[in-house]
């Protein structure tokens, strides 16, 4: 994959190179994740979710991210790389063969509200031979490259779309819901190839379910027989899970794929809470 980046070193950003550590953070207008991979022992030493409760301004959210990384030493360090990855439903996908980086922002508005002062970004995604086309947050960019120097950045669908086409083998048709706090994204994978990847706001489980089963009937997929997987903000016991598996009989979770090591402080109840995080260490 292409990514996004920005490639200054700061020159007194000198590795230890017995103790190498990699930084993701996650960034959303509804919350923010961290996650310190730290090489050499393989180990995830901190990973940490916050929700905002409420969509917020790229203004106030680039001040929550300031304050958790201003407070906290365990973002004082000399990392050997630092990935920023943006959650937001301003993406489109556009077929390799087919994209012009001089229409970048045409594809954008088919399906998303843009500004004429918007920054538009775009990575290839290669294992299906696309572009993913974005709207990363300038200012938080801007804000990332004083603190650490060099830095790389990509859009959660991206790392959504590569690890899921990577992972999916089986025949038929797999719909894979990635929960966030109001919204959620949904790919579909059908026999190895992407069918589907939208993205849903919602604000009751209704909405949820019923953006769910919208899409089965568009794709004329049978709830009954279809096999759906669940990554993200969600538990077995939560009304979402409760009110999908009223309409849908096949549904798990699905695990991030990865063989790190957890710190005791850092071990999350479910890995499949941090699917996009915990696979954006490649």
């Amino acid at each position: 994959m292409e990514t996004g980046q920005l490639t200054i070193q700061k020159s007194n950003n000198r590795l230890n190179q017995n103790n190498i550590k990699e930084l993701s953070i996650q960034i959303s207008l509804s919350g923010l994740s961290f996650c310190i991979l730290n090489r050499t022992s393989n180990t995830i030493e901190l990973l940490q979710h916050q929700d905002f409760n409420k969509k917020l301004t790229p203004f106030d959210v680039l001040e929550r991210l300031k304050t958790q990384l201003e407070h906290n030493s365990d973002f004082n360090y000399a990392f050997k790389s630092v990935l920023i990855i943006y959650q937001n439903e301003l993406s489109t996908l556009v077929p390799k063969a087919l994209f012009n980086e001089d229409n970048c922002a045409d594809y954008l508005k088919f399906n998303a509200k843009i500004l004429k002062t918007d920054f538009i970004s775009h990575e290839v995604i290669a294992v299906n031979d696309s572009v993913n086309v974005y709207v990363p947050l300038v200012n938080i960019n801007n804000y990332i490259f004083e603190k650490f120097g060099a830095f790389e950045y990509k859009h959660s669908s991206t790392l959504l779309i590569d690890t899921l086409l990577q992972k999916t083998t089986q025949e038929g048709a797999s719909y894979y819901i990635n929960v966030c706090q109001n919204h959620f994204e949904i790919i579909v994978v059908e026999n190895g190839k992407l069918l589907l990847y939208n993205t849903f706001e919602y604000k009751t489980k209704e909405d949820f379910i019923y953006f769910v089963l919208f899409t089965v009937e568009q794709l004329k997929s049978d709830p009954e027989t279809l096999q759906l997987y669940f990554s993200g903000q969600i538990t077995e016991d939560s009304e979402l899970y409760t009110i999908a598996y009223t309409y849908i009989r096949h549904i798990q979770f699905i695990d991030p794929k990865h063989t790190f090591k957890f710190a005791a402080q850092s071990k999350p109840n479910h890995n499949y809470n941090h699917f996009i995080i915990l696979n954006s260490f490649s």
